[in-house]
């Protein structure tokens, strides 16, 4: 029987302590070799019995086993120098070092496939994997080859194609992409961005998502925030097109944001992820403030196409306050359930 309301994380989760430093983006590993592989597996277990206690319905793998998510799968593609970098404007937010394009790119062996398998085989629970979208992948590289924003991304959604294929015959149930890209450049989303989405989901019968939000909790983003004013309506700029797309699910920022839920009714007849965790606060959501989010989505989406989640990734916050955070998500989700079935 299908689960209503289904739980599950838009991101990452923290990493434990002994596979690389806590509390922070990106880290490097602590281990190497065998003793990372085996490492990032220990992580998945633990990762899966995080979810598990937080009442998360739809599972995913915690990007326990990515340092980053975009650039480590860009790092197992060929074309891309990680030692010439170069300093760029991600998102016109913030500088960052970043690898370099100086071939034609693609993808020679599977990047994620394998961990997906072992995800696989240790829950019998839906598994959702998350993969970076064309366009984010393209804003957080420098590229010295093809010179060309829309061709670059075409290349990537053909790589990314041929990853998902491989992920959804591993056993994986959603496939997401993640754009946060989506809410900066609007005229390349609607001119080519939800295009090259669409490659990326050619011909697969796994159910798809696309991740659009404002960014984890880090400084430049909230700085960013605070420029937004009073409601953020970002969405408001590409949710016409993406509600004509072929992508199954799309998620959202809701909890603590300045989003104007009504802007949901652009997307209807879309499964809607709901953010109901904020990422970017140590404070636990009480069941109840989650509750009262989903209730306020629910004017605008029917329940069977609601999926409660968080904001973002929460890789940044400490795994104990991740762990409660979930486990508000799934008891919030919970009251809803009880209330629709009454």
């Amino acid at each position: 029987m299908k689960t209503l309301l289904p739980t599950s994380t838009a991101g990452s989760l923290p990493k434990p302590s002994w596979l690389a430093k806590p509390k922070t983006l990106w880290s490097p590993w602590k281990l190497q070799g065998d003793e990372l592989i085996e490492g990032k597996q220990d992580a998945l277990r633990l990762t899966l019995d995080d979810q598990n206690y937080g009442g998360i319905d739809i599972v995913s793998d915690g990007e326990q086993t990515r340092q980053h998510f975009v650039t480590t799968f860009i790092e197992h593609l060929s074309g891309v120098d990680f030692k010439n970098r170069q300093t760029i404007k991600i998102r016109n937010r913030y500088d960052a070092s970043v690898p370099s394009v100086v071939d034609a790119v693609s993808r020679e062996k599977p990047v994620f496939v394998e961990d997906a398998k072992f995800l696989r085989k240790i829950t019998k629970k839906p598994i959702k994997w998350a993969l970076p979208g064309p366009m984010t992948m393209i804003d957080t590289l420098h590229d010295g080859y093809y010179k060309n924003r829309e061709k670059l991304a075409w290349e990537f959604a053909n790589i990314l194609n041929q990853e998902a294929r491989e992920l959804e015959s591993a056993g994986v149930d959603i496939i997401q992409f993640d754009e946060p890209a989506f809410n900066v450049f609007f005229d390349e989303v609607n001119d080519w961005g939800i295009a090259t989405l669409e490659k990326a989901i050619e011909g697969l019968k796994c159910e798809t998502a696309v991740h659009i939000c404002y960014g984890y909790g880090i400084k430049a983003n909230i700085d960013w925030k605070n420029t937004l004013g009073t409601e953020w309506r970002q969405y408001e700029e590409i949710f016409p097109k993406l509600q004509k797309s072929n992508i199954d699910l799309i998620s959202l920022e809701c909890q603590n944001s300045r989003v104007p839920m009504d802007l949901i009714e652009l997307i209807r007849g879309k499964k809607v992820m709901i953010g109901a965790i904020d990422v970017a606060s140590n404070t636990i959501e009480t069941p109840e403030e989650v509750a009262s989010t989903l209730r306020k989505a629910l004017q605008f989406v029917a329940a069977d196409k609601l999926y409660p989640s968080t904001n973002c990734g929460m890789a940044p916050l400490s795994r104990r306050v991740a762990t409660k955070k979930l486990r508000a998500l799934g008891d919030g989700a919970e009251i809803i359930r009880q209330e629709l079935s009454t």
